[in-house]
């Protein structure tokens, strides 16, 4: 017992340190106490429902972080939580990510059954199906965010540049892949890991606002309802930076 009283200030203070050096925390003005409670074993267990967008990106905030520490809680994977869900969903964040294997939503934000409606397709390419995925989302279960979720050396991005560089085609259906895209290379300066860096962040950027053409989703964020954000997955860190834009 005593050893556990000594653990637990160094703790605080270590999980103190890491909110101060993370944006996306920062941003809410969360307390070290708040934190260490999100870090506890079952922690979010029993949580009301989220319908508030900002609630919603804070609560993604918090999972991000317990996955980078390796302190993971795991919620929502319980029997009882399995039968909860099979009567009724009520995801709180909409996740639109590249297919990389790398990058498992629920896994990155430290989430469990019925918690994220994820959709993905290689480098987030928006098609038909995806949109009509994502505005079933939003209008029908009422989902009040939505990320966009691009991460570091995607590979979609990397053969869209490669496939541009040589004024080539990619082979079968991989070229709807690539002319989706192709308008974020036009947005790559400089050379190597730089590049490809803006390259994703642009096609982060450019998917939003092709999402924000949709009337389903313009009239949800119109009304309060719903936010849009573009994160950037890290994946030598495993942190999620929010709110990606164009580069200048």
């Amino acid at each position: 017992m005593k050893e556990k009283a000594t653990l637990q200030p160094v703790r605080r203070r270590f999980i103190q340190r890491a909110v101060q050096t993370l944006a996306g925390v920062t941003l809410f003005g969360l307390k070290p106490a708040v934190l260490a409670q999100a870090t506890a074993p079952g922690s979010n267990l029993a949580r009301s429902p989220i319908t508030d967008p900002d609630a919603a990106l804070r609560e993604l905030t918090l999972g991000n972080l317990r996955f980078q520490q390796g302190q993971m809680t795991h919620p929502d994977n319980t029997l009882e939580r399995r039968t909860l869900v099979a009567a009724k969903q009520q995801p709180y964040a909409i996740i639109f990510a590249c297919s990389d294997s790398r990058e498992a939503p629920e896994l990155i934000f430290d989430e469990g059954l019925g918690d994220l409606f994820v959709i993905r397709t290689a480098g987030h390419v928006l098609d038909g199906a995806a949109l009509g995925s994502l505005e079933f989302g939003v209008a029908e279960l009422g989902i009040p965010l939505l990320v966009v979720l691009g991460h570091e050396r995607c590979g979609a991005v990397t053969a869209t540049m490669d496939v541009v560089e040589r004024r080539a085609l990619a082979p079968g259906n991989i070229e709807t892949l690539v002319a989706a895209i192709r308008p974020a290379v036009l947005y790559g300066r400089g050379e190597g890991a730089a590049r490809v860096d803006q390259v994703v962040r642009a096609n982060t950027a450019l998917t939003i606002q092709r999402l924000q053409r949709s009337a389903i989703l313009a009239e949800a964020v119109e009304r309060g309802k719903l936010k849009i954000v573009g994160g950037h997955y890290d994946l030598d860190t495993g942190a999620v930076s929010f709110g990606v834009t164009l580069p200048e």
